[in-house]
């Protein structure tokens, strides 16, 4: 029997054809479950939300199962367990849209947010809120219990349909940097306990479903674990509460937690939790186009960031510093420095960045080594038109941040790359905050490495300009691990929750065997590192990867010698007005176009299978454009350093061929006439 639920609450006016609440009246003396559903704006995507001993719901995409059976709940260590003999009192729906225009736009600078939402009221105080979008779905709960308490845990159970494999990051420790391989396997086929890092992916068969948070303000990260058959549960580190140095591994930056406590959280009062956000489409390229997590994050706290300045950056710790062909020798010294600068400044790169070493000690952040006058080498790359941003390990940064970021400001310093927190428990991600909005104080800009992935703070604090969190381009120095494949998986997975310190730019670049032995001819080597696949698939990164604060990883002696290359790349923005992904399969490739102003941009990336793709141009606007484009070479399958650069003029009724090796890439510069 129907029935209206007493105290129903909802706005008529509010209400789309595609949202609807349906309550079922059970055997009982009162109601024993509840059902309500909740719908996309373009009703492809259904949420069925069940009351009853506990809060569950599933999870459809044109009627086909995506996530079956979802419990969860939140343990307040106060007497109350969220989500457990749930007693709604009231409940409201309403469908909304929103603009948004993210101060640091990786994507896209307007994101219409359109969404249908469900309120949910509960005695003892807290709300569950979920939201249903075209792309995806998400929910919070909010605690209204201004109460002092501690979260001794968060249940969110999620089971998938017989057959669902997972793209899945492996983790051995929540004390990790959050750089792993995505490893392709059934649920069926992992062990229980084993678990992941996120984002995470799973493929149902009939859609695909991505795993990540927003809003992660002040309360640990979430990880994911196998229980079950086809189940996976949420997993949090816990609050630590003693952590030393490691003595026996680099104790500047390795810690023991030798002491945790039995909650994951101390939360002071009310509040609201992350967003569970959940991604879903049977078309891949949603994953990549998503602006989820953005939407989704709690609003600025910088109103003017007009001083914060995405470009790109001259590096150099992937290259050991190794330049050649000089007057001086090549090491930590001001000379060094100079020539990045004089580099950067030639060819018109914002910033270089200081990487380890130039410090007294690791831990003695606050002078320069005995080679270096960091004061002056800021001012001599401020008259070249370059920015200087500092390395520094965590540990020591966040004993004592105010004063450190203050003398660096004081220095001239622009930004600092933090690196090595290796952690995601409460502490660190409110230190992650903390340091940004001292930051913010004085104009300086972040990038977080050693980090877990983007989960909404670079929105409340647009300083915050890139994130590592990603097995990227730096490993190359002693592991084959970054290989096509895992170049083209990134875009779809770890992309889809925020921009990516991949660190491109290799112009070492070598094919998957060698063409004369058959044998590798890959070899990692830290000081002289090489990169697999072609050189157009590393110039491609530049386009499909998302990075406002994009690195140029190579030796400026090599950059000198391929300069054709340095030009096209120095061409490309590192934030973006539009997003259009033209083609795209997890893990096989991806074709992306993207415009800055009138001005288009295209990349495109393969696996280690060669590729023919036909595309349609009409993603540019009226009138003529010349085009410059980047691609694999004939000999490109021999020798993966070979390219091509091709000019001519075209429009949006153009169909344009591009041929990928196998490894390979390619990338064009669309400039209006």
């Amino acid at each position: 029997m129907k029935i209206e639920y007493p105290g129903n609450s909802i706005n008529s006016t509010t209400i789309t054809t595609s949202l609807f609440v349906l309550v079922l009246m059970l055997f009982g003396h009162w109601t024993v479950a509840q059902e309500i559903k909740l719908s996309s704006p373009d009703k492809q995507l259904e949420i069925t939300l069940t009351l009853a001993d506990n809060i569950s719901w599933n999870s459809m995409l044109k009627g086909s199962n995506v996530i079956t059976n979802a419990v969860i709940s939140m343990n307040m260590g106060d007497g109350r367990i969220l989500g457990h003999t749930p007693k709604l009192r009231r409940n409201k729906l309403e469908h909304k849209t929103e603009m948004l225009m993210p101060q640091v736009p990786n994507k896209d600078a307007s994101i219409t947010s359109e969404f249908n939402q469900l309120t949910l009221n509960f005695r003892d105080d807290y709300q569950l809120i979920f939201r249903a979008y075209n792309d995806g779905v998400a929910y919070r709960f909010i605690d209204g219990n201004g109460k002092p308490k501690n979260v001794y845990n968060e249940e969110m159970t999620l089971s998938f349909p017989n057959g669902t494999t997972s793209y899945f990051p492996q983790e051995e420790s929540f004390y990790s940097h959050n750089e792993r391989v995505y490893l392709v396997k059934e649920i069926t086929e992992m062990e229980d306990g084993a678990f992941c890092s996120l984002p995470v992916m799973f493929n149902t068969k009939s859609a695909k479903v991505l795993l990540t948070e927003s809003a992660l303000i002040d309360y640990p990260g979430m990880f994911l674990a196998k229980i079950g058959s086809n189940s996976m549960t949420a997993t949090f580190p816990k609050y630590v509460l003693k952590a030393v140095p490691n003595e026996a591994s680099n104790p500047d930056r390795n810690q023991i937690l030798v002491e945790e406590a039995d909650y994951i959280a101390k939360i002071k009062g009310e509040r609201s939790y992350p967003w569970r956000v959940f991604i879903i489409s049977d078309d891949d390229r949603t994953f990549v186009e998503s602006n989820l997590v953005t939407q989704l994050a709690d609003k600025t706290k910088i109103p003017n960031a007009d001083w914060i300045k995405p470009g790109q950056v001259a590096w150099d710790w992937y290259n050991a510093n190794n330049i050649y062909g000089v007057d001086f020798e090549a090491g930590l010294n001001m000379e060094t420095y100079k020539y990045y600068i004089d580099f950067a400044s030639k060819n018109g790169i914002e910033y270089v960045i200081l990487d380890e070493g130039w410090t007294k000690s690791t831990t003695e952040i606050m002078e320069d080594n005995e080679n270096l006058d960091v004061p002056e080498l800021i001012q001599y790359a401020k008259s070249k038109n370059v920015e200087i941003i500092l390395w520094v390990l965590w540990k020591p940064l966040d004993e004592n941040p105010d004063e450190i970021l203050k003398l660096y400001s004081s220095w001239g310093a622009v930004g600092i790359k933090v690196d090595f927190m290796q952690r995601s428990d409460q502490y660190v991600v409110q230190s992650y905050g903390k340091i940004a909005e001292i930051a913010a104080k004085y104009k300086m800009l972040v990038d977080y490495h050693g980090a877990f992935k983007p989960a909404g703070v670079e929105r409340v604090w647009p300083n915050i300009i890139n994130y590592e969190g990603v097995k990227g381009n730096e490993n190359n120095k002693w592991s084959g691990d970054i290989n096509p494949e895992h170049n083209v998986t990134l875009p779809f997975i770890r992309m889809a929750a925020g921009p990516l310190d991949f660190t491109p730019g290799a112009m070492i670049n070598m094919n998957k065997v060698d063409y004369e032995t058959g044998g590798p001819n890959f070899a990692p080597l830290f000081t002289r590192p090489m990169s697999l696949g072609t050189r157009a698939h590393q110039v491609a990164m530049y386009v499909v990867f998302e990075a406002p604060l994009q690195m140029l990883c190579e030796s400026p002696t090599i950059y000198y010698k391929e300069q054709e290359t340095v030009d096209f790349i120095t061409q490309i923005p590192t934030i973006w007005d539009e997003t259009v992904v033209l083609e795209g399969a997890v893990s096989d490739y991806i074709v992306v176009a993207r415009r800055k102003g009138d001005d288009w941009y295209l990349g495109a990336m393969t696996d280690w299978t060669a590729r023919d793709f036909e595309l349609n141009l009409s993603f540019l606007g009226d009138g003529d454009y010349g085009m410059q484009a980047y691609q694999d070479g004939l000999n490109a399958s021999r020798n993966a350093q070979d390219y091509k650069m091709v000019n001519k003029s075209v429009n949006r009724n153009n169909k344009l061929d591009i041929k990928l090796s196998s490894g390979g890439g390619y990338a064009a510069i669309f400039k209006k006439k």
